[in-house]
C-alpha cells in the first residue's frame, strides 16, 4: 500500500495565528481517514488544500501522478445556469474527458489500450447508472430542475451526489451527512464501505465517524495527531495521550517547585555543578506544557415555571402544497421531556414545530398550548448575523445585561461562557472564523430563555466538543426540549422520547432512546402479521404439547428488563461522556482502565439482555396462546 499524497510542513497562517504550524501527515492508498479538531482549528483549510483550491504559506503537498481527486466542500459550488443532472455529471468531468477522447480517437490509435484501461479503473462505462442510483438513495430533486430553485438541503443532497459518481482515487468530503435523512446517511456510509479508493471526511456526526472510519486525525494547535480506530477508539487513545501529558507536565511542575527554592537562595559560588543546575532549571522554567482545551460554558438560561399543560395537540393533521404530511397525530408534551424528532426528508417535521409554535394554521385537528409556556424556536436557517457589527453589538441589541432566568449577567460575562475573550468581544463579525461564528449564533439564540425549547437541526456546522457541551445542557435543561436531528448519536445522548415519521402520515411515538427506537421498530417487522397467525396448520396435525409458562421469578425478570436494559444503555452513554469531557484526565486520570473494562462489560450485556428478553417474551407468549381443538 503506497502513499498517494503527502503533505510536509505545511503551514497556513492568518495574521499571527497559524493554523497549521509546519504540520505533516501522509495519506496511503485506500485508507479511511476522519479529521477531527474544533470549529476555526483549520479543517476546512487543509482540506481546500488538499484538493488544490488553497496554497500553504509553506510547506510542500506531493500527490500520487494522475491522482483524481473529488472534493465536497461544505460551501458547496455548484453551477446555477445548469440543471441538477448536468451538475451531477459535472463531478465526473475527468472520467467523461477521457470517455469523450476515446471516442473521438480512430479505431487503430495506440492510445486506445491506454484509454479504456483507465474507464474501466474510474468505471466510467456505468457512470449513467451511478448517477441514477445515486440520485434515488440520496433523494436527489428532479434531474431537469435548475440549480438556483433548490432549497439549501436539496443542493446539499445534490453536492454530495456530484461528489460520489466520478469515483475517484481520493475522496474529500467536508460535512457530507448535513441535510441528509438516516436512510441517506446509511446509504452513503454503505458506498464509502464499498468505495476501493481512499478517502477523508470531516464531520459531526459521531455514529459515521464509528461506522466508516478506520484512522482518526485530529487537528489541534496546528498539528495533526493520528489515532488508529474509529472515533469511539480515538477518544480512548487521546484520553490515554492527554494522562501521558498530565502526568509529563506534573513531573515539570515538581521539579520546578523544587529549584526554585533553590535558585532564590542565590548561591554565590559559581562551580561547574551549579552552572548546570541553573542551566537546567532555566530550560525546563522554559518548555511550554501541554495545551489545554478550553471548552463552551453553555448554559442554558434557567426556564420560568411551565404550568400543568404545555402542549397539547389532539388529531393534528398538515397538508401543504396539496401533499397530505401527517394526520390523526395527538400528543400531549410534559415538562423534563426531552423528544427528539427524526425521519426522512420532506415528512413535515418543521412543518410540525411550525404548528406547535403557530406559525402554520392546523389543517386538521387542535394545539392548545399552556399559559404559562413560552417557546424558544431556533430554525435550520437561524438568524441572520450582521457583518459590520461587533460581537458585542450583536448579542447586546442595546442593553448591558443578559436576562439570566430571575437575574441579569453583564453581556461580557454572558460571551466569555462562549469562548469569547476580551479583543475578540469588540471584533465584527465579518473576521470572525466559522467556528466563532457558530458560536456567537447559539448565544444569540440561548439567551433568549424560555422553557419550552425547540431546536430544528441544531448540530449542522457545530464542532464536536461545542457539540458535546450543548448535549449537556440540554440533558441539564429543566423545561421541555423538542429537537429535530438526524445525529444518531445527538440523538441517543440527548432524548427521553423519539417522535418518528415513518412515513404515509405517521408518527410514532417510543419512550426512549434512538437505537430503543429502531429496536422496537426492527422487532415490529419481524413480528408475525396477525393474517399469517390466522393460517391455522393441517387439521391431522397432532396435539401439541402443552405449552410452557412464565413462573413468577420469570414474570418479574419480564417486567423489569425493559428498565435493565434502559439502565444499562444509561450507563454506556454515562461512560462515553467521561471519555469525551476534554477534562477527563484532569479528573479521572487513575480510572482508565477501570471505566475502559465497565463500558467494555456494559455493551458486552446489551445483545445478552434483549437476547434473553426475547426469550421470556416468547414463553409469555406462547402460554397466553389457546391450545387449539383437536
Amino acid at each position: 500500500m503506497g502513499t498517494i499524497l503527502s503533505a510536509s510542513e505545511i503551514t497556513v497562517r492568518y495574521g499571527d495565528r497559524a493554523v497549521l504550524d509546519a504540520t505533516t501527515l501522509g495519506i496511503q492508498e485506500g485508507e479511511r481517514l476522519g479529521l477531527v479538531g474544533r470549529n476555526g482549528a483549520g479543517k476546512t483549510t487543509f482540506l481546500r488544500i488538499l484538493a488544490g483550491l488553497l496554497t500553504p504559506d509553506s510547506g510542500e503537498v506531493a500527490r500520487q501522478r494522475d491522482l483524481v481527486v473529488s472534493y465536497l466542500p461544505q460551501d458547496f459550488m455548484l453551477d446555477a445556469t445548469k440543471s441538477v443532472e448536468e451538475n451531477i455529471r459535472d463531478g465526473a468531468k475527468p472520467v467523461l474527458e477521457l470517455i469523450a477522447e476515446f471516442e473521438s480517437l480512430p479505431h487503430d490509435s495506440k492510445r486506445h489500450e491506454f484509454l479504456e484501461h483507465r474507464i474501466q479503473m474510474l468505471e466510467g462505462w456505468t457512470l449513467d447508472t451511478r448517477v441514477e442510483i445515486a440520485m434515488a438513495h440520496l433523494n436527489c430533486p428532479a434531474g431537469d430542475r435548475r440549480v438556483d430553485t433548490l432549497s439549501g438541503g436539496e443542493k446539499r443532497r445534490v453536492a454530495m451526489c456530484r461528489a460520489v459518481v466520478s469515483l475517484p482515487d481520493f475522496l474529500i468530503l467536508d460535512e457530507p451527512t448535513n441535510h441528509l435523512d438516516p436512510e441517506s446517511i446509511e446509504w452513503v456510509a454503505e458506498f464509502l464501505d464499498e468505495f476501493h479508493g481512499t478517502f477523508l471526511v470531516v464531520t459531526h456526526d459521531r455514529y459515521f465517524l464509528d461506522r466508516v472510519v478506520k484512522r482518526m486525525i485530529e487537528l489541534s494547535d496546528g498539528k495533526f495527531f493520528s489515532h488508529d480506530g474509529n472515533y469511539t477508539e480515538y477518544l480512548l487513545a487521546k484520553a490515554e495521550r492527554q494522562a501521558a501529558d498530565a502526568t509529563v507536565e506534573h513531573k515539570r511542575q515538581m521539579f520546578l517547585k523544587k529549584e526554585l527554592a533553590w535558585v532564590r537562595q542565590g548561591p554565590r559560588a559559581q562551580r561547574s555543578k551549579q552552572k548546570d543546575r541553573f542551566e537546567r532549571y532555566y530550560d525546563t522554567a522554559a518548555q511550554s506544557g501541554p495545551v489545554i482545551e478550553e471548552d463552551v460554558e453553555l448554559c442554558i438560561p434557567p426556564p420560568p415555571q411551565l404550568g400543568n399543560r404545555t402542549v397539547e395537540v389532539a388529531d393534528l393533521g398538515m397538508t401543504l402544497g396539496g401533499k397530505k404530511l401527517f394526520s390523526g397525530f395527538s400528543f400531549n408534551f410534559a415538562n423534563g421531556q426531552r423528544i427528539g424528532v427524526c425521519g426522512r426528508n420532506g415528512l413535515g417535521k418543521t412543518t410540525l414545530l411550525k404548528a406547535i409554535i403557530g406559525q402554520l394554521p392546523p389543517t386538521e385537528g387542535t394545539v392548545k398550548i399552556g399559559q404559562l409556556t413560552k417557546f424558544n424556536y431556533v430554525d435550520q436557517a437561524r438568524m441572520q448575523l450582521n457583518e459590520e457589527l461587533t460581537v458585542m453589538d450583536e448579542i447586546a441589541e442595546g442593553r448591558e445585561f443578559v436576562q439570566w432566568g430571575d437575574d441579569k449577567i453583564s453581556v461580557r460575562s454572558y460571551l466569555k461562557r462562549f469562548l469569547f475573550s476580551d479583543d475578540r468581544i469588540m471584533t465584527q463579525v465579518k473576521k470572525l472564523s466559522g467556528g466563532e461564528r457558530s458560536r456567537l449564533l447559539l448565544a444569540r439564540v440561548l439567551k433568549n430563555g424560555g422553557n419550552f425549547l425547540i431546536l430544528d437541526e441544531p448540530t449542522n456546522d457545530l464542532d464536536l466538543p461545542t457539540l458535546r457541551v450543548l448535549e449537556e445542557a440540554l440533558i441539564a435543561f429543566t423545561g421541555m426540549v423538542l429537537v429535530v436531528s438526524h445525529d444518531r448519536y445527538f440523538l441517543n445522548r440527548v432524548c427521553t422520547d423519539i417522535l418518528a415519521f415513518e412515513g404515509d402520515g405517521k408518527v410514532a411515538h417510543s419512550v426512549g432512546d434512538y437505537d430503543y427506537y429502531l429496536e422496537k421498530k426492527k422487532k415490529a417487522v419481524a413480528a408475525p402479521r396477525p393474517e399469517a397467525k390466522k393460517q391455522a396448520a393441517p387439521a391431522a396435525q397432532p396435539k401439541p404439547a402443552k405449552p410452557r409458562k412464565l413462573s413468577f421469578k420469570d414474570q418479574r425478570e419480564l417486567e423489569g428488563m425493559e428498565a435493565q436494559i434502559h439502565g444499562i444503555e444509561a450507563e454506556v452513554a454515562r461512560i462515553e461522556g467521561l471519555f469525551a469531557d476534554p477534562e477527563f484526565f484532569r479528573k479521572h486520570a487513575a480510572q482508565v482502565n477501570q471505566l475502559t473494562s465497565e463500558l467494555d462489560a456494559a455493551k458486552a450485556s446489551v445483545p445478552k439482555l434483549y437476547a434473553r428478553w426475547e426469550e421470556l417474551e416468547a414463553v409469555r407468549a406462547a402460554g397466553e396462546a389457546p391450545i387449539p381443538a383437536a
